[in-house]
């Protein structure tokens, strides 16, 4: 039997032989996680207060940039836990956000994951690049689009309001 051959006549060991990887440009990858606890008849969100550019002092998602060699789902964990101190969580994929500028250091692709704790919130304490962790209440608009509730004046870092939104709406 023959190797199969392409529209250009070449097997499958000569395309890859050909393949030029620096011919395509590439994202950086991350990981950014939002875990959300029930509270009483609420909801409570843990963020981080970003220690470092961009965004500093910024609240955003647990998360950050994947390792060499790393799967995103342990790159998620490993952040969850090198930021918050939370380990263990089952981590469910919310999606993919890959809008050009969402980060201002350049083109980055995050994968975003949830998780819903039955009743109460878990100990998180800020390690890693991040200044400060705790747990927030959720709040919900006219259209039940899910926010964190900042204290004044502060904002949110990248794109992380559409991703705690989407987060909600997939597990709570």
């Amino acid at each position: 039997m023959s190797e199969k051959r392409d529209r250009n006549g070449l097997t499958e060991a000569e395309a890859i032989a050909r393949h030029r990887s620096k011919n395509y440009p590439k994202p950086a990858l991350t990981a950014d996680i939002a875990v959300f606890a029930r509270q009483g008849e609420g909801w409570k969100l843990l963020m981080i207060r970003r220690g470092g550019h961009p965004y500093l002092g910024c609240w955003a998602l647990p998360g950050g940039f994947a390792e060499e060699g790393e799967r995103v789902e342990q790159s998620a964990a490993r952040e969850l836990e090198e930021e918050t101190g939370v380990s263990g969580l089952p981590l469910s994929l919310v999606g993919i956000y890959s809008a050009p500028r969402r980060d201002p250091r350049g083109w980055t692709v995050s994968a975003a994951y949830a998780v819903r704790l039955p009743e109460g919130t878990i100990d998180a304490e800020a390690g890693d690049d991040a200044e400060a962790a705790c747990w927030m209440d959720v709040r919900f608009d006219a259209n039940g689009r899910a926010f964190p509730a900042l204290p004044e004046g502060d904002g949110i870092a990248f794109d992380h309001a559409q991703i705690i939104a989407d987060a909600a709406a997939a597990v709570l």
